[in-house]
């Protein structure tokens, strides 16, 4: 059965697209912890995020350079934080995260962002890019 992400990538489930190539995509998180967090993924269904490919996991990092530097100047963040944690859902996936400090990555503040700020917000993101 496709994952949530497979789902995405195929367009049948919405998305706030940031970047997306033919092997990799970004985009908005529906339940962020701060503003512009993003989930950068491979196309391809593998489950554990290091059971990549050397060279997808690669190429998986160069292609999140970008997203997360657009994150970094439309949020005014300090930092974008990466985070691997691959357990809520089957499809290997990168947490990009703006941060200000280590306490701005914690999960169990996340909530549902409304479809509307992703829109805009994915909008000043695509733009920095």
């Amino acid at each position: 059965m496709a994952s949530i992400f497979s789902k995405i990538v195929a367009g049948d489930i919405p998305a706030e697209r940031l970047a997306e190539d033919d092997r990799f995509l970004a985009f908005l998180d529906v339940r962020p912890i701060r503003p512009g967090h993003s989930l950068v993924i491979p196309k391809q269904e593998i489950d554990h995020f290091f059971d990549l490919p050397d060279d997808l996991l690669g190429d998986l990092m160069v292609f999140a350079k970008p997203v997360a530097n657009a994150i970094r100047t439309v949020t005014g963040a300090a930092r974008v934080g990466c985070v691997v944690v691959g357990v809520e859902v089957p499809h290997a996936h990168l947490h990009l995260v703006p941060v200000d400090g280590a306490h701005d990555i914690d999960f169990r503040r996340a909530t549902p962002a409304e479809p509307e700020e992703l829109a805009a917000l994915g909008e000043r993101i695509r733009a920095a890019l």
